[in-house]
């Protein structure tokens, strides 16, 4: 239902729809914006956010549907075309060029001149009050692009967007490469946008943001809005949870199950050692074990997890798998041994985004469809659909291009690859980063049930709540050595913290 506030909208939507190749991404979409708002825009990976947020910014024409802008109905045709109506978009993947400065990417497009040309100084000055009105006047026009820090950069994409006279910024997934301290920046200047009329489409799933800077939400599952205009501060969390997902997710971790006494030893790691990063670790992993490794960032987790892949060269210790000593650093050693890792940045290091599904799917395994020197795509292709249907996977279409999926699916493509080359022990780093927390609730049942079928898992993650609930016992590790190993149901996010905050001050 809509909020009873009876202020005329900046930015209404009606019923949108769009599909793409018969998949219908938008099947009836509805959203109000007010100016000077923050309107936040909740949904699972998949719902169709980004297609929605295409729409708006004329990257996509919607196949029916209305769009109304300042109470006049539009079209959108191109982007080029909503910058014009003073709709900007921040994408999560910023559209900054690091070779250029400040300045050079504020007007990119929109040069200051008759001619096309770059008037220097009339442009710094432009910059300058731009990032006043900013509160970052720190940053000198001149400077290089690629030299800011990922904050920054968002700084800059932002200055781009009110140099259009804008109205109207969605910002997706803002606050998804800034740290605590940098968030709060980000909402500060947010406010301040807001005190100045202009609104503020914010897409995020990080639920504890949307108290903090949103007015009202609109919730979108499976292509259609499920609620339009709720108060971003009163409505309960459970109510947004089973509005998202369509049902209420009261234990999203799943029941441990017992690992028998006689399962054998897959992996023994014995006084690792990477010389820098982290100094004698040792654990050993079990058929249908989780192990997990808590700890602040920094810490040396993912350095450990990528050592025991073979990313890293060791400098000193062993790891063996069944018995058998892996060779340092040779990733060709831990995958063959049977060692399969689900990266913490899957996008640039564990999927070739452009490919299709079954071929991410089928990547470690290659030789398995190879007949007189050709691929058989045919059963690439099968093998991997079945892998997408067991892991629910959605849409289950392994020619999709793997870019457009959501991250929770993107995820469940690295561990369908795993499952196909038969992993004996699956290394986990962030599992859950960027998905949102009815998926979240998906692969961690997914998690549980590879333990259950026998897989040892070592798993990483800096929410120390999801290593204690998935694991069955925990590392925790401080300054790149081991400082507890516990059962997880004998420790809890103080207590790890307690250990954490102790070995850094001995």
């Amino acid at each position: 239902m809509i909020d009873d506030d009876h202020s005329a909208p900046l930015l209404r939507v009606h019923g949108i729809t769009k599909s793409f190749a018969g998949v219908q991404a938008l099947k009836g979409v509805d959203l109000e914006v007010r100016a000077a708002e923050v309107h936040c825009v909740l949904g699972q990976n998949g719902a169709g956010k980004s297609t929605l947020i295409k729409v708006l910014s004329g990257v996509h024409q919607p196949d029916g549907g209305v769009i109304e802008w300042q109470g006049e109905q539009i079209s959108i045709a191109h982007p080029v075309a909503a910058l014009g109506l003073g709709i900007a978009t921040m994408y999560q993947e910023l559209d900054v060029v690091d070779g250029l400065t400040i300045a050079e990417n504020i007007f990119l497009g929109h040069e200051r001149s008759a001619g096309g040309m770059l008037k220097v100084a009339e442009a710094n000055r432009a910059t300058r009050e731009l990032l006043l009105r900013l509160g970052h006047g720190n940053l000198s026009p001149s400077t290089e692009v690629g030299r800011l820090s990922a904050a920054n950069k968002q700084i800059v994409s932002m200055a781009r967007a009110l140099s259009h006279d804008t109205k109207l910024i969605i910002m997706d997934e803002p606050s998804a490469v800034l740290d605590s301290e940098e968030v709060r920046n980000l909402f500060r200047v947010i406010r301040e946008l807001t005190s100045q009329g202009v609104a503020v489409v914010y897409i995020s799933h990080r639920l504890e943001e949307i108290r903090q800077i949103g007015d009202r939400i609109t919730v979108i599952k499976d292509g259609r809005s499920m609620a339009v205009g709720l108060s971003a501060r009163e409505t309960p969390t459970p109510d947004l949870i089973t509005l998202m997902t369509g049902r209420a997710v009261a234990n999203v971790f799943p029941a441990r199950v017992p690992v028998p006494a006689d399962a054998p030893v897959l992996i023994d790691v014995s006084d690792l050692t990477l010389r820098g990063q982290f100094t004698n670790v040792s654990l050993s992993v079990r058929a249908g074990e989780i192990v997990g490794l808590a700890g602040l960032v920094g810490s040396g987790r993912s350095e450990i997890l990528e050592t025991i892949y073979g990313a890293r060269k060791a400098s000193g210790g062993q790891v063996s798998v069944g018995g058998t000593r892996l060779k340092p650093g040779s990733v060709r050693s831990a995958v063959h041994a049977g060692i399969g890792l689900a990266p913490e940045e899957r996008k640039s290091q564990g999927l070739i985004l452009d490919e299709p599904v079954y071929r991410n799917v089928t990547l470690s395994t290659f030789a398995r469809f190879a007949r007189g020197g050709f691929l058989d795509e045919r059963r690439e292709r099968q093998v991997s659909l079945e892998q997408m249907q067991a892991l629910e996977l959605r849409p289950a279409v392994p020619e999709r291009t793997t870019r457009t999926l959501s991250g929770g699916n993107q995820q469940k493509v690295l561990l369908a690859r795993w499952l196909v080359h038969g992993t004996k022990v699956l290394l986990l780093d962030e599992p859950t980063r960027g998905v949102d927390v009815g998926a979240r609730a998906e692969i961690y049942a997914l998690i549980r049930q590879l333990a259950a079928a026998g897989t040892a898992i070592i798993l990483v993650s800096s929410e120390i709540e999801e290593v204690i609930g998935l694991a069955d016992r925990v590392l925790v590790i401080g300054d790149g050595e081991v400082l507890s190993t516990t059962y997880a149901h004998d420790i809890d996010e103080r207590g790890v913290l307690d250990l954490v905050m102790k070995g850094a001050a001995a």
